[in-house]
């Protein structure tokens, strides 16, 4: 039985990925949205609380995981990280194999993953597409986000593949520094071209 062409979506902070993804799935495509997952899993009563509240007891309450705590327990601290990606990774998987077998019959889906080639995520994938923008478009809307500084900004940044790097490694790159219109013509395009050819 075949089985839908899997393309991956990424792109780095504030390149427009969610508004990309959207278009994807307005245009019909399934689209799995792996950060979407994590916060439904963590959510108020989300199947890893019990399991994350046991590896990092008080991190956890009635609305779900406390993120800005979790998270200031695993940054800088690679060991910690590793526990908590041991815990979240193959429950997304889960989810990820659900959302498969549901559009096993579509011709194209989409993996929306942020961190794709940081975390090999493109190896399970059939081709990449890239969300970019010039540089000074990126950093006006990151810095436009409520409680964004430009230290934050240069961390996150540190934390991910380059933009250039991942545009030279992707089979499809979408520009969003351009007009809503033209973004979405690209993604037509895109869908188009993935139907047409054999990747």
């Amino acid at each position: 039985m075949t089985r839908p062409v899997i393309l991956g979506l990424t792109g780095s902070i504030g390149m427009g990925k969610s508004t990309v993804a959207q278009m994807f799935s307005e245009a019909g495509v399934p689209v799995f949205d792996a950060d979407a997952e994590v916060h439904k899993l963590q959510g108020p009563g989300g199947p890893l609380l019990p399991v994350i509240e046991a590896a990092f007891p008080g991190t956890t309450g009635p609305q779900g995981v406390d993120r800005p705590m979790l998270g200031n327990l695993v940054f800088g601290d690679p060991a910690a990280l590793a526990r908590l990606e041991a815990i979240v990774h193959p429950a997304v998987a889960k989810v990820r194999d659900l959302f498969m077998l549901e559009h096993a019959g579509k011709p194209l889906v989409v993996f929306d993953v942020p961190l794709l080639f940081e975390k090999g995520g493109w190896e399970k994938v059939d081709a990449v597409v890239v969300v970019s923008a010039p540089f000074e478009v990126q950093r006006a809307r990151v810095l436009a986000r409520p409680g964004m500084t430009p230290e934050k900004f240069a961390h996150v940044l540190g934390l991910q593949v380059p933009d250039s790097e991942k545009r030279a490694r992707a089979d499809f790159v979408i520009d969003t520094g351009t007009p809503l219109p033209v973004t979405r013509d690209a993604v037509h395009k895109v869908i188009e071209s993935v139907r047409t050819r054999s990747i």
